[in-house]
């Protein structure tokens, strides 16, 4: 899984061009976490590619698809990437409990993900808030976190926290003060639209570590291919 490719484009000897993780298999279909290159060798975006079938098949029960990034993309601090589908979807009632994929992107190993427990004296590193610098405009932490995962905050500007009908979020996810993950979660009907959406997201002023980080997500769909691309792009760095 640690294993990565590179796609045949490759200018000056320099290692411009998309990186792949291992493939691996989504319900009846299959999928891959990636990293754009520049020609300086500098991260363009990070995402998941996953081709129609991946949305037959799947599971009645919760399921979880892990995959490592191609170390090309450590400039990113993404770690791994997990495909999290929820076939009843999950709290809050009326809000997200719609057939719906979480998609983290990491920045922590899955070893530390597994000491994350929210029992006991972890409970305090999970509910933990970060410095209000490190928080997107508009984003408020939740009252708990997720076992192996954090605690999330939300955009209450959101259109399903205001009426609408959920079809696509974008959620940061923070533990022991600090952010851990991006999560651009969607309902598997918005993905049934083939959607072609490109939205900037809202970012904080300051991340944990120096690194590049997105500013925009872009949902798309090949005709041809008949693939969708999850993609964080518009990559700025940051220097802690």
């Amino acid at each position: 899984m640690l294993a990565s490719c590179s796609d045949d484009k490759t200018t000056n000897n320099t290692k411009t061009g998309m990186y792949y993780s291992t493939e691996a298999g989504v319900g009846s279909g299959k999928a891959k976490s990636f990293v754009n290159l520049d020609a300086s060798g500098n991260p363009e975006s990070v995402g998941l590619i996953f081709n129609e079938a991946a949305l037959t098949g799947l599971p009645v029960l919760m399921k979880e698809y892990t995959f490592i990034m191609p170390v090309e993309a450590a400039a990113t601090n993404v770690n791994h990437v997990t495909i999290d589908w929820n076939p009843m979807g999950h709290e809050p009632p009326g809000i997200y409990d719609l057939p719906h994929f979480d998609f983290h992107f990491y920045f922590v190993d899955e070893a530390y993900r597994m000491t994350i427990t929210g029992v006991g004296d972890d409970t305090l590193k999970m509910t933990k808030p970060p410095g209000a610098d490190y928080l997107a405009p508009n984003y408020m932490l939740g009252p708990q976190g997720v076992p192996m995962m954090g605690n999330h905050a939300i955009d209450v500007t959101s259109p399903e926290l205001n009426g609408q009908t959920f079809t696509e979020t974008f959620i940061y996810g923070y533990y022991d003060g600090k952010m851990i993950f991006y999560e651009p979660m969607m309902t598997i009907a918005y993905l049934q639209t083939k959607p072609s959406l490109s939205k900037a997201i809202k970012v904080p002023l300051k991340y944990p570590k120096t690194g590049y980080y997105p500013t925009t997500l872009n949902i798309s769909f090949n005709t041809t291919t008949k693939e969708y691309t999850i993609k964080l792009g518009g990559m700025v760095k940051y220097t802690a």
